[in-house]
């Protein structure tokens, strides 16, 4: 039975639980930063990625404030405040008819956010490798 992505993502955001990535990534997913030129391709390096942003994203003013879906991907537009920056955004999500995540896109708006998000997420991605 396929999963059902949209609310297993929504529940893993809600529980700031990175570990329930790993049934939820595909092995071929692709993750595409808004500060990293290449694609990062792999379900390794995605789920780096996306649990570095799970602890400089999901603070306590994150929110999803709205969701487009079809059949096998959505778009949900969040915002959230880090340190005194309102961050606006989109999570851009692709699935396999298993449910599970092939391709996922950040984009943020504005400058700022952008500059302070990839400062952010580098510090947190060094840490995790050290």
């Amino acid at each position: 039975m396929p999963i059902d992505t949209l609310a297993t993502w929504h529940r893993l955001v809600k529980e700031r639980d990175a570990a329930g990535l790993d049934a939820l990534l595909d092995d071929e997913a692709v993750f595409h930063s808004p500060v990293v030129h290449k694609p990062q391709v792999g379900k390794a390096i995605t789920q780096k990625y996306l649990a570095a942003a799970f602890q400089v994203f999901f603070n306590e003013s994150f929110r999803y404030v709205r969701e487009l879906q079809s059949a096998n991907d959505a778009v949900l537009e969040f915002t959230l405040e880090l340190e005194g920056i309102q961050i606006n955004g989109v999570d851009m999500i692709k699935w396999n008819d298993a449910g599970r995540i092939t391709e996922f896109k950040v984009m943020l708006r504005p400058l700022k956010a952008v500059n302070l998000i990839h400062q952010k997420m580098g510090a947190q991605l060094q840490a995790a490798q050290a």
